[in-house]
């Protein structure tokens, strides 16, 4: 079973995160071995979604320090 990716930006809502926090976050509420899909990409690792979410502009810094960052609300999607 494939999780949408809008589950993951959903549950950073309001926390603060590094790669490897998130990472382990993502594989802590949906599992070591999960699979993902969003709009347009199917099949992805949460190594894998996380690095798409980066390329598509969804993290933005957080107000807490430089190396941390939170899900931008204003890119996810709303359907």
């Amino acid at each position: 079973m494939s999780i949408h990716g809008h589950k993951v930006l959903h549950m950073m809502d309001g926390n603060n995160y590094t790669e490897s926090s998130l990472l382990n976050a993502i594989k802590d509420k949906f599992g070591a071995n999960a699979k993902f899909h969003t709009c347009s990409q199917f099949d992805m690792n949460a190594e894998q979604l996380i690095t798409f979410f980066k390329s598509k502009g969804k993290f933005k810094p957080s107000v807490v320090h430089e190396s941390v960052f939170t899900v931008d609300n204003k890119k996810i999607c709303k359907h």
